[in-house]
């Protein structure tokens, strides 16, 4: 397994981790629209995540065989985050734009921890 799937299994893991606690959270608390907006914008971010790994390991191989390289699909990622924000505007009793927006951008911060953890890691080796 290359390190780029290393990598994306374990970010994968985290969110997931972090999606049940969003679904207990909406569950057993009285912030359900926090919770719900959360969980939404975390859904679309681990979307976001995983067609942008599919896509720059196409890259990859397409650069590594000699043929012309496609795009990463940054409409494709704005679209979905779109999508997020235009569910809340339809229902603002269950959603709320800035959780949404903290929500996607939970790969990012994912990725940014698992740095650090990773590099902390290496260096007690």
């Amino acid at each position: 397994m290359n390190e780029l799937q290393q990598h994306w299994r374990r970010h994968k893991s985290y969110i997931l981790y972090l999606l049940a606690v969003y679904v207990l959270g909406w569950a057993f608390t009285p912030y359900s629209q926090a919770f719900s907006s959360l969980f939404l914008g975390t859904v679309i971010s681990l979307y976001n995540g995983w067609t942008m790994v599919r896509k720059v390991e196409r890259f990859g191989q397409a650069v590594a065989s000699g043929q012309k390289a496609r795009s990463l699909g940054m409409m494709s990622r704005m679209a979905a985050a779109a999508l997020a924000v235009f569910i809340a505007f339809r229902w603002p009793e269950q959603f709320s734009i800035g959780w949404i927006v903290l929500g996607l951008m939970t790969s990012y911060i994912v990725i940014i921890i698992d740095f650090f953890f990773q590099k902390t890691k290496g260096e007690e080796r």
